[in-house]
């Protein structure tokens, strides 16, 4: 792909035209996948192609753009939110079934799931596309979450070898059953995402001999 360096473009106007391509790419790389014509955006956007490349210098920056843009919007809330609760909160059952809750709710929406296909149908011809999303998505709650761990752990109440292994673990238990189960079109239901995200961070804690305030482990759910 032919690669063109964008100008630095400031100012309202400047933004407002930002807005409107990255609104305008995002509908288009939805509907028509990567292979949406960069003339189409810019007249759905109301500027010209020119104006298109002088913000983003080629159709792989805008998607880029636009993938980051789309998880900012979506996992706003969860990431402070999760920062918020692993800092304040000596119940990390709590805030983790919290944060699970919110990051597959906000990884779920039916715009970002095609977004995510489409980076994955496109990540061979273009590898910065996997980066964009990987950096933008749920690798933003990492460090909340090591953080948390890394506490918990020198206070005694973890017992943690790997943080970096058990944050992937943790994903893996309740969040990435929805992303797979989406790559072929099927959705999970309510019931079924509340109980794994209910045994999978149980299952979690206890695993890692999680401990509260007062000595005791994760409390077994009634069934």
């Amino acid at each position: 792909m032919t690669k063109t360096s964008p100008r630095t473009l400031t100012g309202d106007r400047a933004a407002r035209k930002r807005e409107a391509i990255i609104a305008a790419a995002r509908a288009a790389f939805v509907r028509d996948g990567f292979d949406a014509a960069v003339d189409t955006i810019a007249a759905e956007a109301g500027v010209s192609k020119v104006t298109v490349y002088n913000h983003y210098g080629n159709k792989e920056t805008l998607f880029m753009a636009v993938v980051g843009e789309a998880l900012e919007g979506a996992l706003a809330d969860a990431i402070s939110g999760t920062a918020q609760r692993l800092e304040e909160s000596d119940d990390l059952r709590a805030a983790l079934k919290w944060t699970a809750t919110a990051w597959v709710a906000s990884m779920t929406h039916p715009d970002l799931l095609a977004l995510r296909h489409l980076v994955t149908s496109e990540v061979r011809r273009f590898p910065d596309l996997g980066s964009a999303w990987r950096e933008h998505g749920p690798d933003r709650a990492g460090p909340a979450l090591a953080a948390a761990f890394e506490r918990l752990i020198a206070d005694g109440r973890l017992t943690m070898p790997d943080v970096n292994t058990a944050i992937l673990q943790l994903y893996a238990l309740v969040l990435y059953p929805h992303l797979v189960h989406s790559t072929y079109g099927a959705t999970l239901d309510r019931h079924t995402t509340d109980e794994l995200i209910d045994t999978g961070v149980d299952m979690f804690l206890q695993y890692y001999a999680y401990r509260d305030q007062n000595g005791a482990g994760p409390a077994t759910p009634e069934r």
